[in-house]
């Protein structure tokens, strides 16, 4: 199939998209056995916590990965529809279908395991308080919350920025997928005008729907970018 849009066909992307998909499920699988691991000491150790940190990446670079296959989602939903033929436009839609089912298991997956893990560290902060309070060392309590707390809040805002980046980019695919609806329809209006001689007389009427359209297209990418904006200064 070479339907193509921006230089790329739809068949590369689907490629490109599986083969993130691949790349999800062995990050994912590899992530679980690393809090299998972690998880069978209950001891809070240095090396306890460099897991921690190398978990809390991994995490953090499968959520753009999945972002990135719902983005390629969005393409290919674009491209597909426009297939001539009905048989290969439905079978693309399936194959679409089921990578874009793919991505939102993923990423609920990856949620249940970040719970998972916020329930672990809640219940290390429990039994390192019950430590301090028995050992009097409310010193190292204290640093190990300001620790805790501060890793929680840069993971938060780091899933918030992603998720409203990847709105964006959903927002800025539907955007187009309007305008090329649009203008088939303006080709067939104007088919249809030609042939009853009326074109000229509602041609200036459809430039001018034309130009607030591409408003609204505007005004779309300038909400999305200040919504990334006011997140990224957030973070900061």
């Amino acid at each position: 199939m070479a339907v193509e849009g921006g230089g790329v066909n739809l068949s590369e992307l689907y490629s490109g998209s599986k083969r993130l998909a691949l790349k999800v499920r062995d990050s994912l699988e590899r992530l679980e056995r690393l809090e299998y691991t972690s998880s069978s000491s209950s001891s809070l150790s240095s090396s306890n916590a460099v897991v921690a940190g190398s978990s809390d990446e991994q995490a953090t670079a499968i959520r753009r990965d999945i972002n990135q296959i719902q983005s390629l989602c969005s393409d290919m939903d674009r491209l597909w529809r426009s297939i001539p033929s009905k048989p290969q436009r439905d079978l693309w839609k399936r194959k679409v279908e089921q990578v874009s089912e793919e991505a939102e298991s993923f990423r609920a997956s990856l949620d249940k395991y970040l719970s998972r893990h916020q329930k672990r560290i809640q219940e290390a902060q429990e039994r390192a308080e019950l430590l301090g309070r028995a050992s009097g060392d409310s010193h190292v309590l204290r640093i190990f919350d300001e620790e805790a707390q501060a890793m929680e809040s840069v993971r938060r805002s780091s899933r918030l920025l992603e998720d409203s980046f990847a709105t964006g980019v959903a927002i800025l695919s539907k955007y187009s997928e309007q305008r090329d609806h649009l203008k088939r329809a303006q080709r067939k209006a104007l088919d249809v005008l030609n042939t009853l001689g009326l074109s000229n007389t509602l041609l200036r009427l459809i430039e001018r729907r034309n130009r607030v359209d591409k408003w609204i297209k505007y005004a779309g990418m300038i909400l999305t970018i200040v919504i990334i904006f006011i997140f990224w200064r957030w973070t900061r």
